[in-house]
């Protein structure tokens, strides 16, 4: 069995010890169920010959944010590919840890250059390139729970053992195909949006969908409201939805309720919170100045006839394509591109990079 790495010596020393090759694999284990800020849970960590478990709880990540500093400087090394499958969440929930992690190789994003589905899951993955059955026995379990046991490790390890040789395949499949540049660009852009993880409240109501129709009072007032949940809920470590849920967001803004009365008849805002921040959330619909009575909403406009008969030729020519590839159509070139596309924006992304020269220009030519 693996004894986890649960000391900063040890850590230091594995650090040092695999500092040297070319790629490592990195998973995370966290939980964010009950909390704002996902709890580091465990880091695995794999190189050609091995796999580790580094027990972040018991070197006290969260209470002291230095206590990864040797990993640090290890996930900052560009020099060395670090190989995730589907990234994105756990350099978020590395992010306050370690900070920027440098060169990623993400196999999800790879196999689907590759002709696999968007968003097909490690086991998937493993199982079509190495012929690996990987078991789901702890697929549910609270990581946060100690000693881990036996079970718990082993499977947690087989999460980052057989990233490398994925990785390995894919890189060797994106090469025959003519199509590691493809990816090269495409894990370029998902470093550059990825950015930075810290979050700025008055920037949190753009997460929340089905209002940007709104009379700019009531953006104005969702976009206070937002950020005032999302503020306590930062200062609490509690979920942003146990505060205000996003529901009952959108219903008061819609509504904008000026007394206790008006917002008792919010159907989705339980009595507690009610209770507790009613007053709270009265002032800053008063702070907001929306107009009373409160404008009314603009109608739905109906949908362009011509329209939508452009968008649908968009997307037969994206679906021939795709199918010409053997790719999803979604990894070429998402809906919401074709609809800002029919609608004569060329601010997407498929008519840029690679995508340009093998869909692009049979799109345009399509209008």
């Amino acid at each position: 069995m693996h004894t986890p790495i649960s000391h900063r010596d040890a850590l230091g020393a594995l650090v040092a010890a695999v500092s040297a090759p070319a790629a490592i694999g990195i998973d995370t284990e966290f939980l964010r169920e009950k909390t704002y800020f996902a709890q580091l849970c465990l880091i695995q960590l794999s190189t050609a010959g091995d796999a580790w478990c580094i027990d972040t709880l018991a070197l006290g990540v969260d209470a002291d944010r230095g206590a990864l500093a040797p990993l640090q400087t290890l996930l900052a090394d560009a020099r060395i590919a670090k190989v995730m499958h589907a990234a994105r969440q756990d350099l978020e929930v590395l992010w306050p840890h370690v900070g920027a992690v440098q060169n990623v190789f993400d196999t999800q994003l790879a196999a689907a250059l590759c002709g696999a589905p968007a968003q097909i899951g490690y086991a998937a993955l493993v199982s079509d390139l190495l012929q690996v059955q990987l078991p789901k026995s702890e697929t549910r379990t609270d990581w946060s729970r100690r000693p881990l046991s036996e079970a718990q490790i082993h499977y947690a390890l087989d999460d980052v053992r057989y990233l490398l040789p994925a990785c390995d395949a894919l890189r060797e499949r994106l090469q025959r195909a003519g199509r590691l540049a493809w990816f090269e660009e495409d894990s370029a852009a998902a470093a550059q949006t990825a950015g930075s993880f810290d979050v700025r409240p008055e920037d949190a109501w753009l997460r929340l969908k089905g209002l940007a129709q709104l009379d700019e009072h009531r953006q104005r007032l969702a976009q206070a409201l937002a950020a005032w949940r999302e503020q306590r809920a930062i200062r609490s470590d509690r979920p942003r939805g146990w505060l205000l849920p996003d529901a009952a967001l959108r219903d008061i803004v819609m509504r904008v309720p000026r007394s206790a009365a008006e917002l008792a008849q919010i159907a989705e805002l339980p009595a507690g919170i009610r209770n507790n921040s009613g007053d709270a959330i009265l002032q800053i619909i008063g702070a907001a100045r929306v107009p009373h009575p409160a404008p009314s909403l603009p109608p739905r406009p109906r949908p362009d006839p011509a329209q939508v008969a452009r968008v649908q030729r968009l997307m037969e020519v994206a679906r021939q394509v795709a199918g010409e590839l053997r790719m999803a159509s979604e990894v070429l070139v998402t809906r919401r591109d074709l609809e800002q596309l029919a609608a004569g924006s060329e601010a997407v992304a498929a008519l840029h990079g690679w995508r340009r020269g093998v869909v692009g220009e049979r799109l345009l030519a399509a209008l």
